[in-house]
C-alpha cells in the first residue's frame, strides 16, 4: 500500500509542473548594445553612432601623390605607427616600416609618408 501512495504523489506532482520558455520569449527583449557595452567597446559604438565608421583608422588608406613636399599623411594617436605599403597593385607582398612623429619616411617604391597627430577615441 505504501508503494501505491508514492506513485499517486509522484504522478500528481508531474501533472502540475509546466515548463515552457515560449510564454516568456515574446516579453523579454535585449536593450540597446550601447547600454551594455563598457570601456573601449562603448567608445567604438559611440563613435560609430556619431558617424565615424573608422574610429581606430584600421581601414586601408589610398596613397596620394606621396612626394617629399606633399607626403601621404597617416593619422595616429601615438608617437609611432607601423605602416604597410603595397607598392604595386598586383603585388602579393607588403613593405612594412615604422613611422615616427616629425620624421617623413620614404618607402622602397618612392612614396613618402608622414605621421600626423589624431585625437584618440
Amino acid at each position: 500500500m505504501a508503494s501505491l501512495c508514492g506513485r499517486v504523489a509522484v504522478s500528481s506532482v508531474r501533472k502540475n509542473v509546466l515548463c515552457t520558455s515560449y510564454r516568456f520569449a515574446s516579453k523579454v527583449t535585449m536593450g540597446d548594445p550601447i547600454e551594455h557595452a563598457t570601456g573601449l567597446e562603448k567608445r567604438e559604438l559611440l563613435a560609430k553612432a556619431a558617424g565615424n565608421e573608422n574610429p581606430f583608422d584600421l581601414k586601408v588608406i589610398k596613397r596620394g601623390p606621396g612626394t617629399k613636399a606633399q607626403p601621404n599623411e597617416i593619422p595616429s594617436a601615438f608617437d609611432a605607427r607601423l605602416v604597410g605599403c603595397v607598392c604595386e597593385e598586383d603585388s602579393t607582398s607588403v613593405n612594412w616600416m615604422w613611422l615616427h612623429k616629425g620624421q617623413a619616411r620614404r618607402c622602397e617604391c618612392g612614396h613618402w609618408f608622414n605621421l600626423v597627430h589624431k585625437a584618440p577615441v
